[in-house]
């Protein structure tokens, strides 16, 4: 049965092809794309331990893009999934001082970005020949730091797409940015913005709603989409991994097949963890969905208030993918909350963009159970990345760090033992890591203390980051969030418009 996809909010009841919301990758009245349903997983986890990560991603993934033949799934896969990474394994499970971690950082931005984007540019080129699209796809996107690299390392080059990356100037690691701003090909763009995430999420979204500007696209013989999490062929990749690092527990011999495993998640934009909520609804024995916040605690707030207020001071901490008060993708919980309400959705998220906050009924919330939150001060952050190290010998990036923390507080709860989610190599973050370690070993230079890392874990420096000490800076272009559409506007040769506010 062929699977369609429906807006958040409603959108005059079209359905989507599976192919159709990739090339889309938002909905046309700004909702985002959910199945009409949610697919069943139908093969016996323990048929495939030992397998490989290829032989899951196929397993889950010929579910939500119904539309795809096996060989152009596998074409996908086959692609996405190679060399790029440093091995074969794709994402290993490791056990450190009692705990598991599902490394997702081992592919060529060394960020659990990776998992997702290595395989979008295929899905999108196997998306634009079945629907017959002769316009060059736009790809834009917002950035805390991890998605902007990892988007530009899948569509440099790629023929007939153009990319353009809006960041947070002062808002990412030196590192990302670094990553960022040498990246080469033709089609790649990206753009420092004067203000946090959020404002160039905002301005994304605003983009892509911009009637007008989408008209101007297509007479230059241009369209929109979106590599951000909101796309589902960025959101339904991430599902795999979970289903992966249950069987591979069941292989350790960790589980048995059935017992219920809880997943610890560091969550800003929600698009990773919410990929664990499909997964559950899929079938998957999944516990408890621990959504693990740093002090911008806005998820850790609405899960135990059921209120989402976005009016707070933003704080800018050591895992600055995290520093989120808008998370996206929550938008599709609400809506599955909601079972389907599209109107009452949309209201939800007209009030948070009016008034900044709005408040889930206790119906909404009793359907929201699978989740808990637990956020880590700074200091607590700091505190475990010494832990593991001193413990185990094992450093984890700040990211990976608020997780382990959650997980440790929540350790006793789960019954079958839990899996942390590492979505990010330490060495993307030297300076915060080494400064926890041991402050002597924190230095005025990033890579003169990522060759320290790597006497200290006896991990060498991955390739993503020698590849960075002396590239050249390909990218300068800062902009207020007021001009992002004349950026890209001036970037795609399209007449500029009169300045009309903040976004």
């Amino acid at each position: 049965m062929d699977l369609k996809y429906i807006s958040t909010r409603g959108d005059a009841g079209i359905k989507y092809s599976p192919s159709e919301a990739v090339i889309k990758g938002l909905a046309d009245d700004g909702g985002l794309f959910v199945p009409e349903y949610i697919p069943k997983f139908d093969v016996k986890l323990s048929s495939l331990v030992g397998k490989g990560y290829k032989a899951t991603a196929y397993e889950v993934l010929k579910l939500f893009f119904t539309d795809f033949s096996k060989e152009e799934l596998m074409y996908c896969i086959d692609n996405a999934y190679d060399d790029k990474f440093d091995t074969d394994l794709i994402a290993p499970l490791c056990e450190h001082d009692g705990q598991y971690f599902l490394e997702l950082f081992h592919g060529p931005t060394i960020a659990f970005k990776d998992m997702a984007l290595s395989i979008l540019p295929h899905l999108l080129k196997v998306s634009l020949s079945k629907n017959g699209i002769k316009e060059k796809i736009v790809i834009m996107t917002a950035t805390s730091g991890d998605t902007g690299k990892a988007a530009l390392a899948a569509f440099s080059d790629v023929s007939d797409t153009r990319i353009i990356v809006f960041y947070p100037k002062g808002g990412v690691s030196r590192i990302q940015e670094l990553q960022m701003i040498t990246q080469k090909g033709g089609n790649t763009k990206v753009i420092g913005v004067k203000g946090n995430f959020d404002d160039c999420q905002s301005g994304v979204k605003k983009m892509f709603n911009d009637d007008a500007l989408k008209e101007d696209l297509l007479k230059h013989g241009y369209r929109f989409s979106s590599a951000n999490s909101i796309n589902i062929g960025r959101l339904f990749p991430q599902v795999a991994y979970y289903f992966y690092a249950y069987i591979k527990m069941i292989g350790e011999g960790a589980i048995k097949e059935g017992d219920a495993l809880d997943f610890v998640v560091p969550t800003g934009n929600f698009g990773n963890i919410l990929a664990a909520y499909y997964a559950k609804q899929m079938g998957l024995n999944i516990g408890k969905l621990i959504c693990a916040s740093n002090e911008n605690k806005v998820l850790y707030d609405f899960f135990e208030t059921g209120t989402y207020d976005r009016r707070r001071d933003f704080i800018l901490t050591t895992s600055p993918s995290m520093d989120i008060l808008i998370s996206s993708n929550l938008e599709r919980l609400i809506y599955h909350s909601l079972d389907g309400d599209h109107k009452e959705c949309a209201k939800l998220m007209r009030d948070l963009t009016e008034k900044g906050v709005y408040t889930v009924s206790s119906s909404a919330r009793s359907k929201m159970a699978d989740f808990t939150g637990i956020f880590a001060t700074e200091e607590q952050v700091a505190d475990t990345i010494r832990r593991y190290y001193e413990r185990s010998g094992y450093v984890l990036d700040p990211h990976t760090a608020v997780a382990a923390y959650a997980g440790l507080q929540y350790k006793d709860k789960s019954p079958a033992g839990s899996v942390i989610i590492s979505t990010a190599s330490p060495y993307k973050f030297v300076g915060s890591v080494l400064k926890a370690i041991d402050p002597s070993l924190v230095a005025d230079d990033d890579f003169k203390m990522a060759d320290r890392m790597s006497r200290i874990s006896k991990v060498d420096v991955p390739a993503a980051i020698n590849s960075i000490r002396n590239a050249n800076i390909l990218h300068d272009t800062v902009c207020t969030v007021e001009d992002m559409e004349n950026t890209v506007r001036s970037e795609l040769g399209l007449t500029q418009i009169e300045l009309h506010g903040s976004v």
